[in-house]
Formats: C-alpha cells, sequence, structure tokens
C-alpha cells in the first residue's frame, strides 16, 4: 500500500493551507483596519487585532498537523495517541470547513476540503491500529507455538 505518499501529500496540503489561511485572515485583518468597520459598535482595532490572532492560531494548528503528519510519512510508523487525536481533530474541522464552504464560498472550496479531508482520513486508516498489533503477535518469537518434537 502507498502509504507514505499520502501522509506525504497531506502533510504538504496541510501546510500549504496553513499560510494560506493565515495570508488570508492578514488580508482581511487590514481591510477591517483600512476601512474602519465595526460590528455591533465593536471597536476596529480590536476586530483587526482578532482577526489576525484567529489566523495566526488556526494557521499554526494546521501547521502542526502538517507537521505530525510529515513524521508519519518519513518514518513510516503510525503517529502517538496525541498525533492520531489531533489528526482527527483536524478531519472533523474539515468536514465542518467543508459544509460551511458550500453556501459561502462554493463548490471548488468544498471539493478542496473534502480532498484534504480524504488524505487525513485514508492516512488515519493507512496506519491503524492494526499495524501496532501486528508486533505485540510476533513479539513472542514463536514460544507459544507447539514444538516440532
Amino acid at each position: 500500500m502507498a502509504r507514505r505518499p499520502v501522509a506525504a501529500i497531506a502533510a504538504v496540503t496541510l501546510m500549504l493551507e496553513a499560510a494560506g489561511i493565515a495570508l488570508l485572515n492578514w488580508i482581511l485583518g487590514l481591510v477591517v483596519d483600512r476601512q474602519q468597520m465595526s460590528m455591533g459598535g465593536l471597536d476596529t482595532d480590536a476586530m483587526s487585532v482578532g482577526t489576525w490572532v484567529a489566523g495566526g492560531v488556526f494557521g499554526l494548528y494546521l501547521l502542526l498537523c502538517g507537521v505530525v503528519l510529515l513524521r508519519v510519512a518519513v518514518r513510516d510508523r503510525a503517529p502517538g495517541r496525541f498525533g492520531r487525536i489531533l489528526l482527527i481533530t483536524c478531519a472533523v474541522v474539515h468536514g465542518l470547513l467543508g459544509a460551511f464552504s458550500v453556501g459561502l464560498v462554493g463548490w471548488p472550496a468544498f471539493g478542496f476540503m473534502m480532498v484534504v479531508l480524504g488524505l487525513i482520513v485514508l492516512t488515519l486508516l493507512a496506519y491503524g491500529p492494526e499495524e501496532d498489533a501486528a508486533p505485540a503477535e510476533s513479539a513472542g518469537n514463536g514460544q507459544d507455538a507447539p514444538s516440532p518434537a
């Protein structure tokens, strides 16, 4: 099974997505700041700073998910408990963002989110619990098997 390339492609995709999200939020923060927009009487500076912080935090989250996937691809081993939980949350986030993006952005954005979701889920399934159980079974070195005598 070609699981290493899938994990590597997913890692690169998430890293590019992290840069894109951070750039998009930076631009949105500049637009809000320069046009002095306000929603419900909120301070425009607070809105622009909040946009930048949210973009940075979400970008770092996606970057961390990409690093976990890259580590999985390089080592060709399943992620640990924390990495698996992180990748599952990333898959759920992409599913939700895909559902929201249909109405807000359109079908191409939905398609991109579903491709990334598929890459993450495929990596999680390729490095599933079956792989972790196989070394435990072979650790007995045949001691449980009946002797040929």
